[in-house]
């Protein structure tokens, strides 16, 4: 196994749940690879699928005359996780009241919010 060669390289590569709509499983994605994904009913199979699709996304890009780009670094490097977000007021308390009824906390509420929001806005790209 040549260390230098992409097809055997490792990848960093997120993982996530897929919902019952999108025919549930996993996804396995590689942020370097741009479009190279795959899917498995488990994370394992996922994972094992992802290698087979980085393997072929490696070798059509090398067929088509492409550059292969090197791993890169974490994908969550540098970002902490936390930030101030000002609101306004009636905003604040709206969400504070919807937190309270659902018994969540409000950064639970935000949080969920916005992943809503995004995963949304991607599924209508």
């Amino acid at each position: 196994m040549n260390k230098h060669d992409p097809v055997t390289r490792e990848y960093p590569f997120t993982l996530r749940p897929l919902s019952a709509e999108d025919g549930g499983g996993w996804l396995i994605e590689f942020p370097d690879l741009p479009g190279c994904i795959a899917d498995g009913e488990t994370p394992e199979e996922a994972i094992a699928a992802g290698r087979e699709a980085k393997a072929a996304w490696i070798t059509a890009m090398r067929a088509a005359g492409r550059d292969v780009p090197d791993p890169g670094a974490d994908p969550t490097a540098g970002y902490s996780g936390k930030w101030l977000l000002r609101t306004p007021k009636s905003l604040h308390r709206r969400l504070a009241e919807q937190a309270e009824r659902e018994n969540v906390s409000l950064n639970t509420l935000a949080v969920t919010l916005l992943a809503q929001g995004i995963g949304e806005r991607a599924a209508h790209r």
